[in-house]
């Protein structure tokens, strides 16, 4: 790969405590997180592309965690947003619950990468302990370190 996934994981872009229940609501409030921080100029289409997408395809839950993306040339490089939610979101036909959501942005010409990425990812919330760590981190600063030393 050729960036690090470490480098691209910012406490800024972890929101611990998603207000909102339903998949529609929550989306928004991580990536504004990511237009806060400037890893994306306009959210709102940004939002548009990952609602198409899991309607098209819809991410499935693994372990509680879940990879909403889409590939867009709205993103020049690739881009992660975190939500927690403690109670689960509920996602997809069987409405299993995400307690881990992570919202990926890509561009078309690095979707090996994202591969590579969202692999890295899975295999390292598949880890019991690894979750529990993110789980139970109390702040944005815990979870990154949680996530990173797992890599």
């Amino acid at each position: 790969m050729a960036i690090a996934l470490a480098d691209l994981l910012d406490e800024r872009q972890v929101i611990l405590r998603l207000r909102s229940r339903k998949l529609p609501n929550a989306l928004p409030e991580i990536i504004q997180s990511l237009a806060q921080n400037r890893k994306i100029d306009d959210a709102e289409t940004f939002l548009e592309r990952v609602l198409a997408r899991e309607r098209e395809h819809p991410s499935v839950v693994e372990n509680g965690v879940v990879f909403p993306h889409a590939r867009t040339d709205l993103v020049d490089e690739i881009i992660i947003g975190i939500g927690r939610s403690r109670a689960g979101i509920p996602i997809g036909a069987n409405q299993q619950r995400a307690r881990l959501i992570f919202v990926i942005g890509v561009p078309e010409r690095l979707v090996n990468d994202y591969l590579i990425c969202v692999g890295t990812l899975a295999r390292v919330v598949k880890d019991e302990a690894t979750r529990s760590r993110l789980l139970h981190a109390e702040t944005p600063r815990e979870f990154i370190e949680a996530l990173t030393s797992a890599l």
